[in-house]
């Protein structure tokens, strides 16, 4: 028996091979992506490269703030990340990670690097939650202050106890401890 080739190390096989998702993107547009992230959005290559990000979001509102909130709170070395509601192309809705590189932080949705951890195994999504909700949701369980959703939503501290309110009622939680450890295991 002659022994194997060793693989490939280039950068090619480590985009390909990587553990997490990896988008390149161009004006919101995906240019590339790997086989994890494929798996991830049970997807076929052909039906996302060349395509907008938008058909991996819940709605269009979702991915139009989103948009805008990145361009707002990208930091000057061009980092963004947070964790979202995403959707596979199947429909399902599922927790994830998403942190970003844009290549030139005075224009975010230029040229960006993207990648995406499918969190679905810490954080189980069983309640219908309206948009603003998920979001909400996704920065109380980063322990983000009602004054701190706010300012990052570009809406009223109070209307984010509105929401906060309605998430209590929908999980049953008294507290916002409480509230928290349930949006964690809903």
């Amino acid at each position: 028996m002659t022994p194997s080739a060793d693989p490939p190390l280039d950068y090619r096989t480590a985009f390909e091979q990587a553990p997490i998702g990896l988008v390149l993107s161009r004006q919101r547009l995906i240019v590339d992506c790997n086989r994890r992230l494929l798996s991830m959005f049970r997807a076929h290559r052909e039906a996302l490269v060349g395509r907008s990000f938008e058909m991996l979001y819940p709605s269009h509102d979702e991915y139009e703030r989103t948009g805008n909130r990145i361009v707002s709170q990208l930091g000057k070395d061009g980092r963004y990340a947070d964790n979202r509601v995403m959707k596979r192309l199947d429909g399902e809705l599922f927790w994830c990670h998403v942190s970003g590189q844009a290549l030139d932080p005075r224009s975010p949705h230029t040229a960006g690097i993207w990648s995406f951890e499918d969190l679905s195994s810490q954080r189980v999504l069983k309640l219908d939650l309206t948009p603003r909700e998920r979001e909400i949701a996704a920065l109380l369980i980063e322990g983000l202050t009602s004054k701190l959703i706010g300012k990052r939503l570009g809406i009223s501290p109070r209307t984010v106890d509105v929401y906060r309110a309605r998430l209590m009622r929908k999980t049953g939680a008294a507290t916002t401890p409480e509230l928290v450890n349930k949006l964690l295991s809903a």
